[in-house]
């Protein structure tokens, strides 16, 4: 099944985060109903819960019409960590994923690939599902490292993760230069990156474990360009930024997907 994942990052507050939230279960209901595709969104930490209690409750939605991520988290269970969050934390407000390893968190924020790989375990043992970003950026493109640096970010993410476990990661192709800039990769450039992590992926475990994992892609999706994206044979969905923030937009990809 598909999976369309939108990430708010640091926008809305509770008010139009919750209306948004609201009007997306409702227009996909159908879709996920019929296991057509998924759809994540990925608030911010402060208005997971509230999101969560509206899903849950007079909405008329179910559960499962929209899964919750979070942004990202901290590995521990708890500690004197200021300002971070647990997974534990996550599954108490609701949470089914976390976004892991987002080229923000990784060239903004300077976390490393180990630490997003003890990141990687720490959500996969607590029961929440990692997506998990790779992407290199323009500079590396243009030297022709576009293969290099998506294969070393996803060994390094994935130390010590099992084929069993795998079935609880979904990977995230995001190429950096094509990040809210308005470009994009080409339908072919994105398969030909997601046909790249996928041959890895049977490398690293086996042909089922590959073929089983499901690969996004993320870097300027909007509504004009998701059909010709998800027709691709290795995109298995999309990670989606500034399409993600209105209801309308953020259907447009949901209902592309599914249909």
């Amino acid at each position: 099944i598909p999976i369309i994942a939108g990430n708010w990052k640091m926008n809305h507050n509770l008010e139009t985060g919750r209306a948004v939230a609201e009007a997306v279960a409702r227009g996909a209901a159908s879709y996920t109903k019929a296991n057509k595709v998924e759809v994540v969104i990925a608030p911010s930490f402060v208005s997971i819960a509230t999101i969560s209690n509206a899903l849950s409750s007079g909405s008329g939605s179910s559960d499962t019409v929209v899964q919750l991520a979070a942004q990202n988290m901290h590995w521990a269970e708890n500690g004197a960590y200021t300002g971070d969050i647990s997974p534990s934390m996550l599954l108490d407000v609701g949470c089914s994923h976390v976004i892991l390893g987002h080229s923000e968190r990784r060239h903004v924020f300077l976390e490393s690939d180990e630490l997003i790989n003890h990141k990687v375990r720490s959500a996969i043992a607590h029961g929440l599902k990692p997506i998990v970003c790779i992407g290199e950026m323009l500079d590396e493109r243009e030297a022709n490292r576009t293969e290099d640096k998506v294969i070393f970010q996803l060994r390094a993410a994935l130390i010590g993760v099992s084929a069993e476990q795998m079935s609880q990661v979904v990977i995230a192709y995001e190429p950096v230069w094509a990040i809210g800039t308005g470009k994009t990769a080409s339908p072919e450039q994105a398969q030909e990156v997601h046909a790249l992590i996928r041959a890895e992926l049977v490398a690293l475990y086996n042909e089922k474990v590959s073929g089983a994992t499901r690969i996004l892609y993320g870097g300027s999706v909007k509504p004009g360009n998701i059909g010709e994206l998800i027709a691709q044979k290795d995109i298995d969905g999309a990670l989606v930024g500034g399409a993600s923030l209105t209801a309308d937009s953020f259907l447009a990809l949901v209902t592309a997907t599914a249909q």
